[in-house]
C-alpha cells in the first residue's frame, strides 16, 4: 500500500509541476523528444539507427540523404542504414579509398566532426571529393559515434549529404552532434549477437560490393600490370564515363572481363 500511495502522490506532484512550469520547447526540441521515445521502443539496433537517420533528414533543413557508418573492431567499415542508395555508394568509395569524412570520423582517434561546405572548392579529400561531386553532392557533414562501453566496442559516424553547395552550414553542426549522441546511445545497447545479426542481415550487399570491387581491381592489376590505386582510379573513371554505378561496373568486369575491351590507363 505504501508504494502505491507514493506513486499516486508522485504523479500528482508531477502534474502540478508541469502545470506551473510549462515551457514552449519549440519544434526541434519536440522532434528530439520524439526521437528519444522512438529509440527506447526500437526492438533492434538497426531499427534505432534507422530512426536516427530519418530524424536527421527531418531536423536538418539541408540534409537530402543520410547514412550511418560502423567500424568493426577489426577495422572494416560498413553502412547498415542509409536513406538513399547514393549514400551507400559514396560510403563504399570512402571505405575503398580509405579517405573521406565518414572514414575520418569513424576512426577511434579521428575528429569529432568532418565538414565541407562546398566540395567543388575543397581539396580535403582528393580521391573521394571529386567522386562525390560527380555524383551530384555539393556539401557533406559527418559526426563521430562514441563507442559503446561493452564489446565489440564499435565506432562509427553519422553522415549527412546535401545536393547543394552550402546546403549544410555551421548552424547544422550542433544539431548533427546531438543526433550522433542519440545514435551512440543506440549503439551502447548493442550486444555482440545483435551486431553479428546486423552485419549478416543488413550489410551483406555492401560486403558483396566490396568483394566484387576487389575482384575487379585484381583483374585490372593482372591484365594491365598496374597498382591497386591505379586500378581503383581506372574503375572510378570508367564508372563516371559510362554513368554506371561503381559496384555494378565492378560486377560486370569480374564476370565478363574476357569479353571487354578496357580503356587505357592514364
Amino acid at each position: 500500500m505504501t508504494t502505491e500511495f507514493d506513486e499516486r502522490e508522485w504523479e500528482l506532484e508531477r502534474a502540478e509541476f508541469l502545470a506551473h512550469h510549462s515551457v514552449d520547447t519549440g519544434p526541434l526540441a519536440g522532434q528530439f523528444a520524439e526521437l528519444t521515445r522512438a529509440l527506447l521502443s526500437a526492438p533492434t539496433v538497426a531499427g534505432a539507427l534507422e530512426q536516427v537517420a530519418q530524424a536527421a533528414v527531418a531536423v536538418l533543413p539541408g540534409a537530402d540523404f543520410v547514412s550511418v557508418t560502423l567500424r568493426s573492431p577489426d577495422g572494416t567499415f560498413h553502412t547498415p542504414v542509409a536513406t538513399h542508395q547514393v549514400a551507400v555508394e559514396l560510403d563504399l568509395v570512402q571505405y575503398e579509398a580509405q579517405e573521406g569524412p565518414c572514414v575520418a570520423c569513424a576512426e577511434p582517434t579521428g575528429p569529432a566532426l568532418a565538414y565541407s561546405a562546398d566540395l567543388a572548392d575543397d581539396g580535403k579529400w582528393p580521391k573521394w571529393g571529386p567522386i562525390a561531386l560527380s555524383a551530384g553532392v555539393g556539401s557533406v557533414l559527418a559526426t563521430t559515434l562514441l563507442p559503446s562501453a561493452r564489446p565489440p566496442r564499435s565506432t562509427g559516424a553519422l553522415n549527412v549529404y546535401s545536393w547543394k553547395a552550402h546546403g549544410l552550414d555551421r548552424a547544422d553542426h550542433t544539431t548533427a552532434l546531438l543526433l550522433a549522441t542519440h545514435a551512440s546511445l543506440a549503439l551502447a545497447h548493442t550486444q555482440a549477437v545483435e551486431y553479428a545479426e546486423l552485419q549478416a542481415e543488413q550489410l551483406r550487399k555492401a560486403i558483396d560490393s566490396r568483394d566484387v570491387i576487389g575482384q575487379a581491381k585484381g583483374i585490372l592489376m593482372d591484365r594491365r600490370g598496374i597498382t591497386g590505386d591505379q586500378a581503383f582510379d581506372l574503375l572510378r573513371r570508367m564508372s563516371q564515363d559510362l554513368n554506371v554505378k561503381l559496384a555494378e561496373l565492378a560486377l560486370t568486369l569480374a564476370t565478363r572481363h574476357t569479353e571487354l575491351d578496357l580503356p587505357p590507363v592514364e
